[in-house]
């Protein structure tokens, strides 16, 4: 269990008693009890806090390899409780299990959700241990994002109850109802918060010494002018009224109202203004600050203080998307409450592209100067078959160079009926040792004959090795050429140029069209990288800041070969005979 640290030598002679015990007798509840009893001496008595949690990490592995790692056992373990019990006041997770001890498990809130929140869970605590000064948080609605904060102040309130904190919002609305769950968490039986507060404030006559219904205001301990915590709107009087000291914290959640407010660039900033004069205005120096909400779009506080601060290593942000984006499963499919793969796709269908995607997968949106939005692109009528006649495949290739760039491969059917079918997409982040050998295959399982790449150094390699990678299983029904880049037009430039023609020439598959398992029809169907494509595409901007553009640059220089291809003019030379 480590070194001793800077206990007392009572504590340190009991130590040595009981281990003597244990290496004696095995491990028998009686002596058990014993450490974490001079866990709890350590660390309130000599404050010796990180070897009281020693011992209390070394209870708990005893206890969960006895019962072989089975969480059910263990957690009705009485030891194993009181392990937990010492750990409370210094670990956010062992908080929140403690104060959900009496609760039956489809009422526990922490527990069934923690596959998912315990992420969350740890980077409070990192937050709280001063590893950074500012957590962003963005998640879906209703995932439990909020319940968590407020947990997490209730924890800080039980550390510090004479420091002051506040909690803030769009609505005074939506701050009585974090004053009422915060109460419910502090006073009610059915949680254990008096238990702890008693177990870490022994000498506390009182643990609520006023509460406030029309303030919403919570003050615990020795009676202060600010409260211990206090819950307020945006548009809610601050100024003199609140007070966030320096170990206590600002938690500001959801300062846009819904849908509607997101849209007002001037409520937007509007908003931005009045959360740094009105709630940043009331921290004193070394506050620290907690923010969460669901990204409506780029013009949201959280993105721009995102935008501003990412890289800072006092700043971290956390966004978690309904949808994974590499396996396309929910990541809130909770044991209680939770929401399924199934019902996030029904809502990805339901919903225009751009809220989705802010809404649920936290990738805000700005519908200004997008330039391929989902409704302007073409797609399969109802069936994603090919209709009958000739037609060649071919493929761009956009090599990723790093920098989180994916290579963007778009196969396009391009039919004697003068339609441009894009059958298929590879968009993939991984090397070449990865990306190459899909190439081959999807080159073999759509019999592309040409496949593009821009000549550059880049490209010329790109080609080299895909070349000899076909050389070396036979394949010769496929040409790989390199055509230059345009000197004249940058990137942005290019792809802007060409939008036109993607949107009208080009034909995309059906977003979440499902195959009939009897169907023996040659359909296609969107993959995992070919929806990530798309996600990409519509998001796109040519006025403003793109995190990535490699599947419209290579939609743009599919356009730029076909339309090369139709313009070129026939040259009339002299007849050599």
């Amino acid at each position: 269990m480590g070194n001793m640290g800077k206990i007392s030598k009572e504590i340190e002679i009991a130590y040595k008693v009981v281990c003597e015990s244990l290496k004696n007798d095995g491990l028998k509840d009686e002596y058990l009890l014993e450490l974490l009893d001079i866990a709890k001496s350590a660390i309130l008595d000599d404050g010796d806090k990180d070897f009281g949690l020693k011992i209390t990490q070394y209870v708990k592995n005893v206890k969960e390899q006895f019962y072989r790692g089975v969480r059910e056992a263990y957690f009705d373990d009485p030891v194993y409780w009181d392990a937990l019990k010492v750990e409370a006041p210094y670990k956010f997770e062992s908080f929140l299990y403690y104060m959900e001890k009496n609760r039956p498990y489809e009422k526990k809130f922490y527990l069934p959700r923690e596959k998912t929140l315990k992420v969350v869970v740890d980077d409070l605590q990192d937050l709280e241990d001063g590893k950074y000064k500012f957590y962003g948080l963005s998640l879906p609605s209703r995932v439990g994002k909020s319940t968590t904060c407020i947990f997490f102040l209730a924890w800080i309130a039980l550390r510090r109850p004479n420091s002051h904190s506040a909690m803030g919002g769009h609505s005074g609305i939506l701050a009585k109802g974090f004053y009422k769950e915060l109460l419910n968490l502090i006073e009610t039986e059915e949680y254990t918060f008096a238990e702890l507060y008693r177990y870490v404030h022994p000498n506390s006559k009182t643990m609520i010494k006023s509460k406030s219904a029309d303030e919403f205001t919570i003050t615990l301990d020795r009676p202060d002018r600010f409260a211990t915590i206090t819950c307020r709107g945006i548009d809610g009087t601050w100024t003199g009224a609140i007070d966030v000291s320096q170990d206590g914290y600002l938690y500001v959640d959801d300062l846009v109202r819904d849908r509607e407010h997101s849209l007002s660039p001037t409520r937007m900033e509007n908003t931005y203004q009045e959360y740094l004069n009105k709630m940043v205005d009331r921290k004193n120096d070394g506050a620290r600050e907690l923010m969460v909400g669901t990204l409506w779009n780029v013009l949201d506080p959280l993105n721009r203080l995102k935008n501003i601060y990412e890289g800072n290593p006092e700043y971290k942000f956390r966004k978690i998307p309904a949808l994974d984006p590499d396996t396309d499963e929910s990541n809130f499919d909770y044991e209680i409450n939770g929401f399924s793969t199934a019902y996030y796709k029904d809502m990805r269908e339901r919903l225009d592209n751009a809220e989705w995607m802010a809404k649920y997968q936290q990738s805000p949106y700005v519908r200004e100067g997008l330039l391929f939005p989902s409704d302007e692109l073409r797609t399969f009528s109802t069936d994603n078959i090919i209709p009958e006649g000739e037609y060649r495949t071919v493929a761009i290739i956009d090599p990723a160079f790093g920098g989180g760039d994916s290579l963007s491969m778009p196969i396009c059917v391009d039919h004697s009926n003068g339609c441009k079918y894009i059958i298929d997409w590879i968009f993939n982040k991984g090397t070449q040792a990865v990306t190459i050998p899909l190439i081959v295959d999807k080159i073999q399982k759509h019999d592309i004959t040409q496949i593009v790449l821009e000549k550059n150094a880049g490209g010329l390699l790109f080609r080299d090795n895909l070349e000899a990678k076909l050389k070396e299983i036979g394949y010769n029904h496929c040409k790989c050429i390199t055509r230059p880049a345009p000197n004249k037009l940058s990137k942005d430039e290019k792809i802007n140029a060409y939008s036109d023609y993607v949107k009208s020439e080009f034909i995309f598959l059906l977003p979440n069209y499902q195959i009939p398992k009897d169907d023996v029809a040659d359909r296609y169907y969107r993959s995992q990288e070919y929806n990530k494509a798309m996600e990409e595409l519509v998001m796109y901007v040519y006025e403003g800041k793109n995190p990535h553009d490699d599947a419209a640059d290579s939609l743009a220089q599919l356009a730029m070969f076909f339309e090369d291809r139709q313009v070129r003019t026939a040259q009339i030379i002299q007849s050599p005979i």
